[in-house]
């Protein structure tokens, strides 16, 4: 969870990955709201990643996927890992305002791309990757691994935030107004 996707958004399949996709997205966000630059830099668990490298991930593998659907992305699988080596590490210039930004600007391209689409049916050559035999794929399977991609390292997020300053992917959905919170006493009776 932690937000509940609206099911009015969920009437027909396309609505619905794109509700979900946002969902997950919210969530990345989210981990950032009210941190200092330093502490969403920081790699405060036994991981190597931080809030910001996560949010810098995120943005530019969801463009790096557009480019791909519209057959824009680099011509190889060497080129495509040398541009992701340093998704997880943002330079002094990305800062957190800046790739928030960024990431909404992708989240835009993305459901406009989606929402342009004849079909979820129609597909795309994916590039053949050391984790990935490649080949055709629909953008039903590419919004379905955004999705996954991104509720991954959603969850990466809630634990290194919780390590920064004790805040659960709940208190950040209260506190941030993503969702109101729930009225507690229906469990009494």
């Amino acid at each position: 969870m932690p937000v509940i996707v609206n099911p009015e958004a969920c009437n027909d399949e396309r609505g619905a990955l794109l509700a979900y996709l946002d969902a997950q997205r919210g969530g990345i966000r989210r981990s950032v709201h009210g941190l200092t630059e330093e502490q969403a830099r920081s790699t405060p668990s036994a991981s190597a990643l931080s809030l910001a490298g996560l949010l810098k991930h995120l943005a530019t593998g969801e463009r790096g996927w557009l480019r791909v659907l519209q057959g824009k992305a680099p011509g190889n699988a060497k080129d495509q890992m040398a541009e992701w080596e340093h998704t997880f590490e943002p330079t002094e210039d990305e800062t957190v305002e800046a790739m928030l930004a960024l990431y909404d600007e992708v989240a835009r391209e993305t459901d406009e791309a989606v929402r342009a689409l004849p079909s979820l049916d129609a597909t795309f050559e994916a590039l053949r990757l050391p984790w990935d035999e490649g080949g055709t794929r629909t953008w039903r399977w590419a919004i379905l691994h955004l999705i996954e991609e991104i509720a991954r390292h959603a969850g990466h997020a809630d634990i290194i935030r919780e390590t920064i300053d004790g805040k659960g992917a709940f208190d950040l959905v209260f506190e941030t107004g993503a969702m109101p919170e729930p009225d507690w006493s229906i469990l009494e009776g």
